[in-house]
């Protein structure tokens, strides 16, 4: 974990309720895929955690969804902005076990952390599956083709792509076989039901978060191996872990 000062350089809106956010300084503690920024906020007590959905030797980038005060008031924010973060946050995936004809999935602004891996994972005949209410929500869908990977999206109203939701494109997909591996993040409901449909794989876990470095214990989970906090032995989980 490092402290630091990041600058706003880019911090623009690519849905209705879906905001871009780049920021530029020393990135050097982030080192892998599913890892997360700790953001702290004027007049706000708590920092808010974001997924990193890229990064470089000097700037990462952000994907949020103005859902609270917190995250309204980062939306607000103008470019040359300062902010106060921490950074290397999280274990981020682990890529060494990721097989090839693996199938990533991901919901809502969980789509972050899965672009971050495909950009930096070198397997054949991936699937990406994102997720969305519907057609006015789509973000990074060219991004995640310009990869190279097949990508299918879901809406829930139909307006786009596949009618339902990821698990009725993971059975269409797959013949209602069960995901030999499977990577995803997003809603949890959305993460169990991608349990239940696949045999092997690593999920992103979501939760509440006060530090975010695992010093209050807040985000403790059960699994298989004992008590975990999200943000430090997390957020990713191998699924043989995991009790739901």
């Amino acid at each position: 974990m490092k402290e630091t000062i990041l600058e706003i350089i880019e911090n623009r809106n690519i849905t209705k309720a879906t905001y871009l956010m780049k920021l530029k300084g020393d990135t050097s503690s982030v080192s892998n895929p599913g890892e997360f920024i700790d953001i702290k906020l004027d007049s706000l007590y708590l920092r808010r955690p974001m997924s990193i959905c890229d990064y470089d030797d000097d700037s990462l980038t952000i994907i949020y969804k103005t859902v609270g005060k917190g995250t309204d008031y980062m939306s607000r924010l103008n470019v040359s902005t300062k902010l106060n973060v921490l950074t290397g946050l999280g274990n981020g995936f682990d890529m060494d076990d990721i097989k090839d004809d693996s199938c990533l999935v991901a919901g809502g602004v969980g789509i972050a952390p899965i672009y971050c891996l495909v950009k930096r994972l070198k397997r054949n005949n991936l699937k990406m599956i994102m997720g969305f209410n519907n057609k006015d929500e789509i973000f990074l869908l060219d991004e995640f083709k310009n990869l190279g990977i097949d990508t299918y999206v879901t809406t829930m109203d139909g307006s786009y792509g596949i009618k339902g939701t990821v698990v009725d494109a993971i059975k269409e997909l797959n013949n209602n076989n069960k995901l030999n591996y499977v990577c995803a993040c997003g809603p949890e409901p959305m993460i169990k039901a991608v349990y239940d449909c696949s045999i092997d794989g690593q999920l992103d876990l979501s939760a509440r978060m006060g530090c975010g470095f695992g010093a209050c214990m807040g985000c403790t989970i059960s699994t298989k191996n004992g008590a975990k906090r999200v943000c430090k032995e997390g957020p990713i989980f191998k699924m043989e872990e995991i009790i739901w």
